[in-house]
Protein backbone atom coordinates (compact mmCIF):
# COMPACT_ATOMS: atom_id res chain seq x y z
CA UNK A 1 0.00 0.00 0.00
CA UNK A 2 1.20 3.64 -0.52
CA UNK A 3 0.42 6.02 2.34
CA UNK A 4 0.85 9.84 2.19
CA UNK A 5 -0.55 12.93 3.77
CA UNK A 6 -0.74 16.01 2.16
CA UNK A 7 -2.08 20.05 1.54
CA UNK A 8 -4.34 20.40 -0.86
CA UNK A 9 -5.18 23.75 -2.30
CA UNK A 10 -8.64 24.75 -2.28
CA UNK A 11 -10.62 28.24 -2.16
CA UNK A 12 -10.40 28.52 2.04
CA UNK A 13 -7.08 27.02 2.56
CA UNK A 14 -4.92 23.85 2.00
CA UNK A 15 -6.92 20.91 3.03
CA UNK A 16 -4.63 17.78 4.67
CA UNK A 17 -5.48 15.21 3.43
CA UNK A 18 -4.61 11.56 3.79
CA UNK A 19 -4.29 9.24 0.86
CA UNK A 20 -3.98 5.86 0.77
CA UNK A 21 -4.35 3.29 -2.27
CA UNK A 22 -2.60 0.10 -3.71
CA UNK A 23 0.85 0.12 -5.02
CA UNK A 24 0.10 -1.67 -8.42
CA UNK A 25 -2.62 -2.42 -10.69
CA UNK A 26 -4.03 1.08 -10.85
CA UNK A 27 -5.50 3.43 -11.82
CA UNK A 28 -7.47 2.23 -8.77
CA UNK A 29 -11.38 3.82 -8.14
CA UNK A 30 -11.56 6.84 -5.93
CA UNK A 31 -13.91 6.92 -3.09
CA UNK A 32 -13.80 9.75 -0.82
CA UNK A 33 -14.19 8.97 2.95
CA UNK A 34 -15.39 12.10 4.69
CA UNK A 35 -14.82 12.49 8.44
CA UNK A 36 -17.42 12.56 11.34
CA UNK A 37 -17.56 14.93 13.96
CA UNK A 38 -15.12 14.14 16.31
CA UNK A 39 -11.97 14.21 13.86
CA UNK A 40 -9.17 12.95 12.06
CA UNK A 41 -7.56 10.20 13.79
CA UNK A 42 -6.15 7.29 13.61
CA UNK A 43 -8.97 5.12 13.80
CA UNK A 44 -10.39 6.91 10.83
CA UNK A 45 -7.22 6.13 8.42
CA UNK A 46 -7.51 2.53 9.37
CA UNK A 47 -11.04 2.29 8.13
CA UNK A 48 -9.20 4.16 4.55
CA UNK A 49 -6.71 1.20 4.96
CA UNK A 50 -9.40 -1.55 4.95
CA UNK A 51 -11.36 0.33 1.65
CA UNK A 52 -7.89 1.13 0.17
CA UNK A 53 -7.29 -3.15 0.53
CA UNK A 54 -9.83 -4.08 -1.24
CA UNK A 55 -8.58 -2.04 -3.98
CA UNK A 56 -9.85 1.76 -4.13
CA UNK A 57 -7.63 5.03 -3.60
CA UNK A 58 -9.21 6.72 -0.70
CA UNK A 59 -9.27 10.05 -0.03
CA UNK A 60 -9.81 11.69 3.67
CA UNK A 61 -9.72 14.94 4.22
CA UNK A 62 -9.15 17.22 7.47
CA UNK A 63 -12.80 19.18 7.02
CA UNK A 64 -11.79 21.52 9.76
CA UNK A 65 -8.84 23.18 8.34
CA UNK A 66 -10.37 26.12 8.17
CA UNK A 67 -9.85 26.40 11.84
CA UNK A 68 -6.34 24.86 11.70
CA UNK A 69 -7.70 21.98 13.70
CA UNK A 70 -6.36 18.53 12.57
CA UNK A 71 -6.51 16.03 15.46
CA UNK A 72 -9.16 16.30 18.81
CA UNK A 73 -7.62 13.80 20.55
CA UNK A 74 -9.67 11.83 23.45
CA UNK A 75 -12.97 13.27 23.50
CA UNK A 76 -14.65 12.80 27.05
CA UNK A 77 -18.04 11.10 27.67
CA UNK A 78 -19.49 14.17 29.33
CA UNK A 79 -21.43 16.09 27.34
CA UNK A 80 -20.61 19.49 28.96
CA UNK A 81 -16.95 18.79 28.64
CA UNK A 82 -15.10 21.40 26.90
CA UNK A 83 -13.84 19.50 24.30
CA UNK A 84 -17.20 18.21 23.26
CA UNK A 85 -18.30 22.09 23.44
CA UNK A 86 -15.25 22.59 21.14
CA UNK A 87 -16.29 19.64 18.54
CA UNK A 88 -19.88 21.05 18.14
CA UNK A 89 -18.68 24.30 17.69
CA UNK A 90 -16.15 23.32 14.64
CA UNK A 91 -19.00 20.52 13.45
CA UNK A 92 -21.40 23.82 12.70
CA UNK A 93 -18.67 26.02 11.60
CA UNK A 94 -18.51 23.57 7.69
CA UNK A 95 -21.87 23.11 5.83
CA UNK A 96 -22.87 21.38 2.58
CA UNK A 97 -21.89 24.44 0.08
CA UNK A 98 -18.15 24.62 1.98
CA UNK A 99 -17.64 21.12 2.00
CA UNK A 100 -18.83 20.77 -1.86
CA UNK A 101 -16.17 23.22 -2.58
CA UNK A 102 -13.30 21.28 -0.74
CA UNK A 103 -14.96 18.53 -3.00
CA UNK A 104 -14.13 20.54 -5.77
CA UNK A 105 -10.18 20.74 -4.58
CA UNK A 106 -9.87 17.05 -3.92
CA UNK A 107 -11.32 15.88 -7.35
CA UNK A 108 -8.95 18.55 -9.29
CA UNK A 109 -6.27 16.75 -6.96
CA UNK A 110 -7.50 13.24 -8.56
CA UNK A 111 -7.77 14.20 -12.03
CA UNK A 112 -4.11 14.94 -11.83
CA UNK A 113 -2.79 11.56 -10.14
CA UNK A 114 -2.25 8.63 -12.24
CA UNK A 115 -2.63 6.31 -9.80
CA UNK A 116 -6.77 7.58 -9.91
CA UNK A 117 -9.13 6.49 -11.94
CA UNK A 118 -11.46 9.69 -12.77
CA UNK A 119 -14.63 8.40 -13.04
CA UNK A 120 -17.17 6.42 -11.69
CA UNK A 121 -15.93 7.34 -7.90
CA UNK A 122 -17.55 6.83 -4.77
CA UNK A 123 -18.12 8.74 -1.17
CA UNK A 124 -19.01 7.91 1.97
CA UNK A 125 -19.93 10.01 5.10
CA UNK A 126 -20.07 9.22 8.67
CA UNK A 127 -22.32 11.09 11.13
CA UNK A 128 -22.33 14.63 10.25
CA UNK A 129 -20.89 13.96 7.08
CA UNK A 130 -23.09 11.06 5.82
CA UNK A 131 -24.53 14.80 4.27
CA UNK A 132 -21.61 15.40 2.61
CA UNK A 133 -21.76 11.83 1.03
CA UNK A 134 -24.68 12.77 -0.65
CA UNK A 135 -24.63 16.18 -1.62
CA UNK A 136 -21.55 15.12 -3.77
CA UNK A 137 -23.37 12.54 -5.90
CA UNK A 138 -26.16 15.64 -6.89
CA UNK A 139 -22.93 17.94 -7.30
CA UNK A 140 -21.37 15.41 -9.43
CA UNK A 141 -23.68 13.21 -11.15
CA UNK A 142 -22.15 12.02 -13.84
CA UNK A 143 -18.83 11.18 -11.50
CA UNK A 144 -20.28 9.80 -8.47
CA UNK A 145 -21.92 6.67 -8.80
CA UNK A 146 -22.12 5.41 -5.74
CA UNK A 147 -23.18 7.54 -2.17
CA UNK A 148 -23.33 5.37 1.28
CA UNK A 149 -24.00 7.23 4.60
CA UNK A 150 -23.53 5.74 7.70
CA UNK A 151 -25.80 6.96 10.64
CA UNK A 152 -25.60 10.52 9.08
CA UNK A 153 -27.51 13.49 10.18
CA UNK A 154 -28.97 16.40 9.19
CA UNK A 155 -30.24 14.65 6.08
CA UNK A 156 -33.47 16.19 6.07
CA UNK A 157 -34.21 19.70 7.40
CA UNK A 158 -35.46 23.07 5.86
CA UNK A 159 -32.87 24.03 3.92
CA UNK A 160 -32.90 23.97 -0.26
CA UNK A 161 -29.68 21.92 -0.11
CA UNK A 162 -31.13 19.30 2.35
CA UNK A 163 -30.51 15.69 1.08
CA UNK A 164 -33.59 14.57 1.40
CA UNK A 165 -34.75 16.97 -1.17
CA UNK A 166 -31.67 17.35 -3.43
CA UNK A 167 -31.32 13.45 -4.24
CA UNK A 168 -33.50 13.22 -6.82
CA UNK A 169 -30.71 15.29 -8.47
CA UNK A 170 -28.10 12.13 -8.20
CA UNK A 171 -27.89 9.33 -10.92
CA UNK A 172 -25.68 7.30 -8.00
CA UNK A 173 -26.96 4.38 -6.20
CA UNK A 174 -27.19 5.97 -2.40
CA UNK A 175 -27.40 3.57 0.59
CA UNK A 176 -28.31 5.03 4.05
CA UNK A 177 -27.55 3.47 6.99
CA UNK A 178 -29.26 4.28 10.45
CA UNK A 179 -29.24 2.73 13.65
CA UNK A 180 -31.95 1.83 15.66
CA UNK A 181 -30.66 3.88 19.08
CA UNK A 182 -29.58 7.27 17.97
CA UNK A 183 -30.22 10.45 20.11
CA UNK A 184 -28.84 12.66 16.86
CA UNK A 185 -31.59 10.44 13.84
CA UNK A 186 -34.07 9.46 16.34
CA UNK A 187 -35.83 6.14 14.63
CA UNK A 188 -39.39 8.16 13.95
CA UNK A 189 -37.15 10.20 11.65
CA UNK A 190 -36.18 6.89 9.29
CA UNK A 191 -39.34 6.32 8.13
CA UNK A 192 -39.98 9.49 6.72
CA UNK A 193 -36.57 9.71 5.49
CA UNK A 194 -37.34 6.49 3.49
CA UNK A 195 -40.49 7.37 2.45
CA UNK A 196 -38.79 11.26 1.20
CA UNK A 197 -36.41 9.26 -0.47
CA UNK A 198 -38.49 6.92 -2.67
CA UNK A 199 -40.78 9.76 -3.61
CA UNK A 200 -38.05 11.90 -5.08
CA UNK A 201 -37.01 8.93 -7.40
CA UNK A 202 -33.94 8.53 -5.99
CA UNK A 203 -32.28 5.38 -6.45
CA UNK A 204 -32.10 5.00 -2.83
CA UNK A 205 -31.72 2.37 0.09
CA UNK A 206 -32.09 3.07 3.78
CA UNK A 207 -31.47 0.16 6.15
CA UNK A 208 -32.20 -0.21 9.83
CA UNK A 209 -29.80 -1.57 11.66
CA UNK A 210 -31.60 -2.80 14.67
CA UNK A 211 -30.77 -2.51 18.32
CA UNK A 212 -27.23 -0.58 17.83
CA UNK A 213 -26.13 2.63 18.31
CA UNK A 214 -25.04 5.86 16.68
CA UNK A 215 -21.37 5.72 15.91
CA UNK A 216 -21.66 1.39 15.89
CA UNK A 217 -19.27 1.17 13.22
CA UNK A 218 -16.30 3.02 14.79
CA UNK A 219 -14.49 0.01 16.52
CA UNK A 220 -12.73 2.26 19.37
CA UNK A 221 -16.18 3.62 20.48
CA UNK A 222 -17.58 2.16 23.49
CA UNK A 223 -21.15 1.38 21.36
CA UNK A 224 -18.97 -0.61 18.67
CA UNK A 225 -21.05 -3.35 17.54
CA UNK A 226 -18.73 -5.99 15.29
CA UNK A 227 -21.86 -7.93 14.11
CA UNK A 228 -23.15 -4.74 12.73
CA UNK A 229 -20.15 -3.13 11.65
CA UNK A 230 -19.45 -5.98 9.63
CA UNK A 231 -22.64 -5.94 7.97
CA UNK A 232 -22.47 -1.76 7.56
CA UNK A 233 -18.69 -3.33 5.53
CA UNK A 234 -20.21 -5.92 3.75
CA UNK A 235 -22.60 -3.91 2.42
CA UNK A 236 -20.45 -1.08 1.53
CA UNK A 237 -18.00 -2.99 0.03
CA UNK A 238 -20.90 -4.84 -2.49
CA UNK A 239 -22.33 -1.65 -3.30
CA UNK A 240 -18.75 0.14 -4.43
CA UNK A 241 -17.98 -3.37 -6.18
CA UNK A 242 -20.83 -2.89 -8.07
CA UNK A 243 -21.05 0.67 -9.11
CA UNK A 244 -17.22 1.01 -9.49
CA UNK A 245 -15.71 -2.08 -10.53
CA UNK A 246 -18.51 -3.55 -12.44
Amino acid sequence: MIERQIDIPAKDGRITTFIVHPERDGPHPVLLFYMDAPGIREELRDMARRFAAVGYYVMLPNLYYRAGVMELGPLPRDPDAPERKRMFELMASINIAMVMEDTDALLDFVDADTAALKTPIGTVGYCMSGRYALSAAVRYPDRVAAAASIYGTHLMTDQPDSPHVTARRAKAELYVACAEIDHYVPLEMVAPLRDALRDSGANAEVELYPAVEHGFAFPARPVFNKDAAERHWERLFALYRRRLKS
